[in-house]
């Protein structure tokens, strides 16, 4: 059977790739929206979050997403060694750094010949974040891209041992640590839980208990831009900080109560900052981070020691492997009471 033309519609046509990074969903648009202004890739955000917001739900959101749909939107870089800039979008509104996606965005970029001259063994790829340039290279060989594994913005530690009231649990001690976005950290041991074997929506519920915690107790402050000194999410682990060549496994929970099923790339670069400040990695010591959702692997090493602002920092390289699952055209009619999105929750 040929393959069917779009069928009747209104407005513009939606065109997106779709790929998972350990199994956490990109929906990579590449056409269908409006001009982005602004003259920086952070002032592109701000444009977006605010006038066409409602892009995001339609792409996000269900019936074309769901609940835990991530999405990346290409735009123009004011940096001339980027070779693309990025926004990220997810089911709350717009985050400033996403691992797994640049990990995804690595192959993409090689792949659709976003990139000039790929390269053997490795191609390198700029990609410009709203929180800063960061590096990635994508294995490349025989004209085929492979794994994938990235430089990030300086990491750091903001704040350890900090104690926050949680309804329902007490006083709970948690870290805060910065790897393109701010996470706290906390043992899921502190709830009774295993991130690798208990209920998701139990994890869930600790983990953004601790969140709506810290976001109305702990004042963050990114030493660069304001517009990045927010927390991200809550990031529950096994414990496992110091160093071993086992695995660790930690699940990020972000956004609203959004669930990562990769190892969450920011997520390792933060946590890796934060073991590199206890002293209990060193530079270019590898570790192994597991998702507790579907047993995914990343890799992270700290391999430079660097600052940012005043706090000392590192940058982290994370490495991991990207999937394409599909490429699709979403069209809008008139008519559909339901166009706009919903999520059921």
């Amino acid at each position: 059977m040929d393959l069917p033309r779009l069928p009747p519609h209104d407005g513009s046509v939606l065109s997106v790739v779709d790929m998972h990074t350990g199994g956490e969903p990109l929906r990579i648009i590449t056409g269908g929206y409006p001009k982005i202004e602004g003259e920086t890739v952070l002032s592109k955000r701000r444009f977006v979050r605010e006038q066409l917001d409602h892009l995001r739900k339609v792409l996000m959101f269900e019936p074309r997403g769901h609940y835990d749909m991530y999405g990346a939107l290409l735009v123009q870089s004011e940096i001339p060694e980027a070779d693309l800039g990025v926004l990220f979008m997810h089911n709350e509104g717009y985050s400033t750094m996403c691992g797994h996606a640049v990990i995804a965005l690595g192959r993409f970029a090689v792949d659709y010949a976003l990139v000039k001259t790929p390269s053997a063994p490795e191609t390198q790829v700029n990609i410009h974040c709203p929180c800063g340039l960061v590096k990635a290279f994508v294995e490349y060989s025989d004209g085929k891209t492979g794994a994938v594994r990235f430089h990030s913005v300086p990491a750091f530690a903001f704040a350890t041992d900090v104690k926050v009231t949680v309804p329902g649990h007490g006083e709970v001690t948690v870290d805060i640590s910065y790897g393109g976005a701010f996470y706290a950290f906390v043992s899921a041991e502190r709830f009774g839980l295993d991130v690798n074997t208990s209920r998701t929506r139990d994890l869930v519920d600790a983990a953004t208990a601790v969140t709506n915690a810290v976001k109305t107790q702990v004042k963050l402050r990114h030493p660069v831009h304001e517009d990045l000194s927010f927390l991200y999410g809550t990031i529950l682990t096994d414990g496992k900080d110091s160093f071993s060549d086992e695995p660790t496994a930690n699940m990020c929970v972000f956004a609203d109560a959004q669930v990562d099923r990769s190892p969450t790339g920011s997520g390792v670069t933060a946590r890796i900052a934060l073991q590199f400040h206890k002293g209990l990695v060193q530079l270019n010591q590898s570790r192994t981070f597991k998702s507790g959702a579907t047993g995914s692997i990343f890799t992270g090493k700290a391999v430079q020691e660097t600052t940012c602002g005043d706090f000392k920092a590192v940058v982290v390289e994370v490495g991991g492997r990207a999937h394409y699952t599909g490429v699709a055209s979403f069209v809008q009619e008139s008519d559909d009471d339901l166009s706009q999105g919903f999520l059921l929750r």
